[in-house]
């Protein structure tokens, strides 16, 4: 069980792997939700901002760059860990140059995905620390 309190938005159209993903999280002390399309994904990100977004790059309608784009502009703190099959690697590596985490291929190794997690979280409390250092000298 992690000590830390994670709390990550997936976003991803395969809802048998989303249900399964979200399980093992919660199961090991991440506190997890998600949704199966990039629109119901912004609207919650709104609703919730979380500091996490797992999200997959390929999905119909609003795909995950664009899903991703929307979700720096509402918050920019916001590390998003991107999701792909071979078939959308190339558009996970142009999302790192969006300010995405990181990219991770699927199928997904849970503690690999976990440790990325971690990361980012850290990511999220230094930079939100800056901001405030920043904010403080101003």
């Amino acid at each position: 069980m992690l000590n830390r309190n994670i709390q990550v938005i997936i976003i991803d159209d395969e809802t048998a792997f989303l249900d399964v993903l979200i399980k093992r999280l919660v199961k090991r002390g991440i506190q997890a939700t998600g949704v199966d399309n990039g629109q119901k994904g912004i609207l919650l990100f709104k609703k919730m901002p979380v500091d996490i977004v797992v999200l997959d790059v390929c999905m119909p309608g609003i795909d995950g760059i664009q899903t991703l784009k929307r979700i720096k502009k509402i918050q920019p703190l916001t590390q998003v860990i991107l999701l792909t099959g071979h078939a959308c690697l190339d558009t996970a590596r142009s999302g790192m140059d969006l300010d995405a985490f990181d990219y991770m291929m699927k199928p997904l190794e849970i503690n690999e995905l976990i440790f990325k997690l971690e990361d980012a979280y850290d990511k999220v409390q230094f930079l939100k620390k800056q901001f405030e250092i920043q904010k403080g000298g101003s």
